[in-house]
């Protein structure tokens, strides 16, 4: 029972490590730059409009779909040292 619950405990702190700097990215890209930042980036042109624009609009969508990308590998690696993948 104990060796179960240390299994456990482990896979959750092995998910958390891995959640928290991805949520720490999101905020940051969606409300650092998307918003706190956006005027100061608003001075560099990137393709004709303006970055804090471009930021909002485009770029955090990118991110966004890095990060699903990046944790659903990085789960999977988790999830086969903790032996509980999907088959």
């Amino acid at each position: 029972m104990s060796s179960n619950k240390e299994r456990n405990d482990a896979y959750w702190k092995a998910t958390l490590r891995l959640l928290i700097p991805i949520l720490i990215v999101w905020a940051v890209v969606s409300y650092g730059f998307g918003v706190v930042l956006k005027p100061a980036l608003d001075s560099i042109q990137l393709g004709g409009y303006p970055l804090g624009f471009w930021v909002a609009q485009q770029g955090a969508i990118y991110i966004y779909v890095a990060l699903i990308f990046f944790y659903a590998w990085r789960m999977g690696k988790i999830d086969r040292e903790h032996g509980v993948e999907e088959e």
